[in-house]
């Protein structure tokens, strides 16, 4: 049986906050709770799933809006994971302020993500890679089983993440993809932290930045 996807864009720049979900066990983790902290909880809630674990692919305001109403809500501990080098920008609110927002601030991460470190999701695995560029602690998480790549403000569908913002970097950031990105199969199904889904294929031929 498939792991289950569910997409929800929240908040004031449509960020894509994602809930994958092991239908045997019901173990559930959300990617990225970018807004609407109650919001979130109600789906989870719908869908019968038990949260385990918040992931968070970097630390801008607009990926972990929704992340202190999300865990407080929530029946059980949930932990919160983030790669170090984004510590200081997931403690200064993720940089809300610098676009006049203010968010409430979420709890101290216990899980620091690190390049080839391994994830689950009940039966389902997931890798995660260090890809810096958008932020220095940016990081997607794949599913080799299920061709799943989670790749936050990486890259989208014919476009790239940002390396204007404080931190950001053009020279490293298309490194972080033509290694992380184009070394996957070309049927990888690439799921974004903004607009639609889309392919490694599809961005190898199509993306003017590649």
């Amino acid at each position: 049986m498939a792991i289950f996807v569910k997409m929800l864009e929240l908040g004031p720049v449509l960020t894509n906050c994602y809930l994958i979900m092991d239908d045997d066990s019901r173990e559930l983790v959300v990617i990225d709770p970018g807004w609407d902290g109650k919001v979130i909880l109600q789906e989870i809630k719908m869908l019968g799933g038990v949260l385990s674990a918040v992931w968070l692919t970097h630390g801008h305001f607009d990926h972990l809006g929704g992340i202190a109403d999300l865990v407080r809500g929530n029946e059980t501990d949930v932990e919160v994971c983030l790669h170090s080098e984004d510590k200081l920008l997931y403690e200064d609110q993720g940089g809300a302020a610098f676009f006049g927002l203010s968010i409430e601030a979420g709890p101290e991460p216990k899980c620091w993500l690190k390049d080839g470190q391994e994830l689950s999701v009940g039966r389902f695995g997931f890798e995660v890679r260090h890809t810096p560029g958008h932020t220095p602690g940016h990081v997607v998480f794949y599913c080799k089983k299920e061709n799943l790549l989670f790749s936050g403000d990486l890259i989208f569908q014919s476009s790239i993440g940002r390396t204007d913002l404080p931190g950001g970097s053009f020279k490293q950031i298309m490194s972080s993809i033509k290694e992380n990105v184009l070394t996957l199969p070309d049927n990888t199904k690439i799921l974004s932290g903004h607009g639609p889904e889309t392919t490694v294929g599809q961005e190898r031929i199509n993306n003017p930045y590649l």
